[in-house]
């Protein structure tokens, strides 16, 4: 069932947005060489404690921690866990919120220090890829409008677009229906309405798109380890056009 958000229910899902946008800028602003990822789980707690609302990752289907932290060719669902951060790393940092019953979603990719030409392109287009996929994101458009919206702005940079993991519509849950694929697939093709909310969320690589799953069940690895970015943002559709509800 596709749930259309009533004008009410989108400035609720706007305020927990902009609080998750919040913790992710303090987030981005700290993460540096030398930092370790633990921090960031535990700056989460403190965040989610001092404004009084709950991770919308923690114990989701079993999910142990407050927040993903994904490093190089981890593509998403990385823990926070005992590990450094280096210079020459990017490190994704996905958050969601709970709060009245509303959920928000986002993400982004920081390069720590100096990297690759490519590895900078590969963030650099991955963020490009987010917002014309978002810049599709119409009242009378498909969904496959913003799929192919992504999917060719990497294919023109010649990266790969993963399929196996994929957008979704947000709201009263994490992940509701429908999906929101980064490539044009054989799924049937929504119309979009007002007041459809939807997390956008391209993950792109350098190098293949084949991925597998690490031993503990969550952490999405590129099969080459080769790099992996990632970008998102809960946006709303309204009859003038997208809105996006996760920046401040």
């Amino acid at each position: 069932m596709i749930y259309l958000k009533t004008p009410y229910q989108v400035r609720q899902l706007e305020k927990v947005n902009k609080i998750g946008a919040e913790f992710l800028q303090i987030c981005y602003e700290y993460i540096k060489p030398g930092i370790n990822t633990l921090e960031l789980e535990d700056l989460a707690r403190k965040f989610c404690e001092d404004n009084n609302v709950k991770s919308a990752f923690h114990n989701y289907n079993g999910f142990p921690h407050l927040l993903c932290v994904s490093i190089d060719d981890e593509v998403i669902h990385g823990f926070p866990i005992d590990r450094m951060i280096k210079a020459g790393q990017i490190v994704g940092v996905d958050f969601g919120l709970i709060k009245d019953g509303y959920f928000s979603d986002a993400a982004f990719t920081k390069i720590v220090a100096k990297v690759s030409h490519s590895t900078n392109d590969l963030v650099k287009v991955t963020e490009e890829c987010l917002y014309n996929g978002i810049e599709k994101a119409r009242v009378g458009n498909r969904i496959h409008d913003i799929a192919w919206a992504i999917q060719h702005t990497a294919m023109q940079a010649e990266f790969e677009v993963i399929q196996d993991y994929v957008g979704h519509a947000v709201g009263f849950e994490l992940h509701e229906f429908p999906k929101i694929p980064n490539y044009v697939s054989l799924g049937v093709n929504w119309k979009l309405r007002p007041g459809m909310v939807l997390a956008i969320e391209p993950m792109i690589v350098e190098g293949s798109n084949n991925i597998y799953v690490k031993p503990n069940g969550w952490t999405v690895v590129t099969a080459d380890h080769k790099n992996a970015a990632h970008f998102e943002h809960s946006i709303v559709i309204l009859d003038e056009g997208p809105k996006i509800l996760s920046r401040l």
